[in-house]
């Protein structure tokens, strides 16, 4: 009886490297590979975001809505909410950016490590949702800090934002690892750099 193993047939009582197969032919066919290394990196980047808890407004108690038994962020890999910016990976910038809270929001980007991302959840953080031209309020935290996925709604569903965590996980899971470990090195949507980039 044969045995199939990682898709080729073998007798049924070898053993890999006892000489009963020719392992170095398959070896050198390549198809015994299990993955390539970007694949793996960005699997396990997009399997385990840890999420800071960053709420500035009324998209907050949305925010803090999907880590209930209703929606479970959980099953996602991002319930760990972590209470400090060099523990997390991902920055949701929940509610209206004022003026005197962007120097705290770039500081906090700033000390996240690298792979790090934003979602823009709510109008406010998007665009200035309706304090659009308002002298205090950022017209958008893309303004100061890169976004990767926006989440529209005034305040969005907590089903609308895991709808933004699967955009960013598939997005994470298209990049080339070495793009995610030099950020510097790959344009952000809008133009927007990281800071020191083309410098």
């Amino acid at each position: 009886m044969d045995i199939i193993r990682l898709g080729h047939k073998v007798p049924e009582h070898s053993i890999p490297g006892d000489g009963s197969l020719d392992d170095d032919a398959l070896l050198r066919s390549g198809l015994v590979g299990l993955s390539t290394l970007d694949h793996a990196l960005n699997w396990a980047r997009k399997s385990a975001l840890w999420p800071l808890s960053f709420g500035l407004a009324c998209c907050a108690i949305e925010m803090m809505a999907v880590g209930t038994a209703r929606y479970d962020i959980s099953r996602f890999g991002a319930e760990v909410f972590r209470p400090s910016p060099r523990q997390a990976d991902l920055m949701i910038v929940a509610g209206t950016v004022t003026r005197k809270m962007a120097p705290a929001i770039r500081r906090i980007y700033d000390q996240m490590p690298d792979p790090k991302y934003v979602i823009a959840m709510g109008g406010c953080a998007s665009a200035g949702g309706p304090y659009v031209n308002a002298y205090n309020v950022v017209q958008g935290v893309d303004r100061i800090i890169p976004v990767d996925v926006y989440v529209p709604g005034c305040p969005p569903r907590p089903d609308a934002l895991l709808d933004g965590l699967l955009k960013l996980q598939r997005k994470i899971e298209a990049r080339k690892a070495a793009s995610a470990l030099n950020p510097d090195d790959s344009p952000r949507p809008g133009g927007v750099q990281p800071s020191g980039a083309g410098s």
